[in-house]
């Protein structure tokens, strides 16, 4: 114990923690547009874990795979339409560029949606068939995630050499960064509002979908009380499958998102940490909870960006799950709390 707290003040006097606190005033309005990007991001993502915990009480370790999934499939789906991903700035037209950002954001949709679907139906559907317990569930959830990686870093390779391997994809810069306005003194570019605007309104449809349609009343159903709801004539399998294509449908959409923020973030590990932040932005939030999920992915954005320029760059990620932690220390339902089974229409 001793040892520790030497060892901590090593790094206070090394200088290794940053308290700079003066930094994250002058910046904070350039921060907090930042933040609201990456965690719009991690919001979207988010809801596909909640969806599915919600639903069947199953934490879906395997979602950020369907998101890198849907890196790939976007790149594909470019590619067959003649484009080039070199790292240059894509400068063909707006004609153009709108139709490759809707290629990419159905192809990288369909993908995901296609393979959380196929996921369900090979991995969690013969589990469920057999009455396997949640331990075994999460097990497989974790396997399968592995499964997915190391094909795209292995197998793919082998099927075309240009997707897949250790290195990154080429990078896919389709929309320039141009500022649109000001916000006091942060400069609000034409990527951010995208990302933020599309990943709120996607986030707001999906709730809306969830708590006012007669097919959300079916997903609620079931996540309540699965035997009730199939003997009111509810199909538990189709809300099921339904409810993991939904997740991987915007999983694909936050693809395409991520891209336009990080050209070059396209690899086989790719969502990996996005989809731990993306679950701690779920829990944080409540998980189950859609509203919880947003609200967390947001959160989670701002503190680990406020954070590193507080502590230091390479504290950004410890910040993000260090704040997840003490939130649950104090409300471990998260903030909101509700979960979807509980929900009413």
């Amino acid at each position: 114990m001793r040892a520790s707290a030497v060892a901590d003040a090593t790094l206070l006097a090394n200088g290794s923690i940053d308290f700079n606190v003066s930094g994250v005033v002058d910046q904070f309005w350039r921060l907090t547009v930042d933040g609201l990007t990456y965690g719009s991001i991690y919001a979207l993502v988010a809801v596909g874990y909640t969806l599915v915990f919600g639903v069947l009480l199953l934490i879906n370790f395997a979602h950020s795979e369907i998101f890198m999934l849907g890196m790939f499939g976007q790149l594909v789906g470019l590619m067959l339409l003649g484009f080039t991903a070199s790292g240059d700035i894509y400068s063909q037209g707006t004609v153009l560029t709108v139709v490759y950002l809707g290629v990419a954001t159905v192809i990288g949709a369909l993908v995901s949606g296609g393979a959380a679907v196929g996921l369900e139906r090979v991995a969690y559907r013969p589990l469920r068939r057999r009455g396997a317990k949640r331990l075994i569930f999460l097990i497989t959830a974790i396997g399968m995630s592995f499964v997915l990686q190391e094909f795209v870093h292995y197998v793919l390779p082998k099927i075309d050499p240009d997707l897949g391997g250790t290195n990154a994809q080429q990078p896919i810069i389709l929309v320039k960064p141009v500022d649109e306005f000001h916000l006091f003194d942060a400069a609000i570019t034409n990527v951010a509002l995208v990302i933020v605007v599309a990943a709120v309104a996607l986030a707001v449809i999906t709730d809306v979908v969830i708590n006012r349609t007669r097919f959300g009343r079916g997903i609620r159903a079931v996540a309540q009380d699965p035997d009730t709801a199939t003997l009111m004539g509810v199909s538990r399998e189709r809300v099921i499958m339904l409810t993991f294509l939904i997740g991987g449908l915007l999983a694909g959409a936050a693809a395409l998102l991520y891209t336009l923020k990080i050209p070059n973030g396209i690899i086989y590990s790719g969502g990996f940490i996005l989809g731990i932040k993306a679950f701690s932005a779920a829990v944080l939030g409540g998980i189950g909870n859609l509203r919880g999920a947003l609200l967390g992915g947001l959160l989670l954005g701002l503190a680990e960006n406020y954070g590193q320029i507080l502590f230091g760059t390479e504290w950004r990620d410890v910040v993000a799950f260090v704040l997840l932690v003490v939130v649950l220390m104090v409300r471990p339902t998260g903030i909101l709390g509700e979960s979807l089974g509980r929900a009413r229409a």
